[in-house]
């Protein structure tokens, strides 16, 4: 039996190894192959995170936010809906001033006067009917407004899809948040509450990605970084083809120096003598 035991170590080792290079070429294969993103370098990282945020959200997110869609009628769901919205524009407004975006920032200053003087602390949405819009902004798009570069694409553990600047931003937005400045027994209870609210929000959401995506991690990479890049571009002009000036002289140039107009279809030429 001893002798039996030793002639098998070499092939648990060779067996080992080959395994362990078969996962490292799976590993490189995936980060380096014909369909890989220099916006995502830790692909195998960031693949991993999403399987276990995906198992947890099974298995435990969904159907909470299921039973709590099946227990609470809709009329106070909208309601919790609304109260932790009027919170999160505290953090938006926040946002708009540091990027001196006054115009903005004095809009959501009102909404969250409005809401949450008419509005039952926010319970009710009174400012969006009254013509007061209603922003998305964080930290993340903060940085980016004044130039820094997003950084790899990183999913986090229970948050989900991120960068390293919005993975910043999203730390540094806490400190504008009302919530954190709550006792912790409120403050672990709201936490929860919005939790269960916004999961249960986008319930069907998941639903439609389970259709749609072949892999279900390049479309939440994708759209992610998609929207990201389209928040970041909001309210910038971006300047198009003019095709209006076709025929016409440049600006400054004088009548001589324009192109002849071209005739119309159909229109007699007349002949040069």
């Amino acid at each position: 039996m001893p002798t039996l035991i030793k002639s098998r170590y070499p092939v648990v080792r060779i067996a080992s190894a080959a395994l362990a290079a078969q996962l490292a070429a799976q590993l490189a294969g995936c980060a380096s192959g014909p369909q890989r993103n220099p916006a995502d370098p830790l692909e195998p990282l960031n693949r991993a995170t999403f399987r276990f945020n995906d198992v947890l959200d099974r298995n435990i997110a969904q159907p909470v936010a299921r039973g709590y869609i099946r227990l609470v009628p809709r009329p106070i769901r909208t309601g919790v809906e609304n109260f932790f919205s009027n919170l999160g524009d505290v953090v938006v407004m926040a946002n708009d001033f540091l990027q001196l975006d006054f115009r903005h920032g004095m809009n959501d200053m009102m909404r969250i006067a409005t809401n949450t003087s008419f509005g039952l602390l926010g319970v009710l949405d009174v400012a969006t009917p009254a013509g007061l819009e209603k922003r998305s902004q964080d930290f993340g798009l903060t940085l980016g407004h004044y130039g820094v570069p997003s950084g790899p694409y990183l999913v986090l553990p229970l948050f989900g899809p991120s960068t390293f600047r919005d993975g910043i931003g999203f730390g540094v937005d806490q400190f504008a948040d009302p919530v954190t400045y709550t006792d912790t027994a409120w403050r672990n209870s709201l936490w929860g509450a919005n939790f269960v609210s916004t999961r249960a929000r986008y319930l069907n959401a998941t639903n439609l990605l389970e259709q749609a995506a072949l892999d279900r991690y390049l479309f939440v990479r994708d759209g992610y970084l998609g929207r990201r890049q389209a928040q970041l571009n909001e309210g910038k002009e971006e300047a198009l083809p003019d095709y209006g000036n076709e025929g016409k002289a440049p600006a400054g140039a004088s009548p001589a120096e324009a192109p002849p107009a071209q005739p119309a279809a159909g229109t007699p030429v007349p002949q040069q003598k």
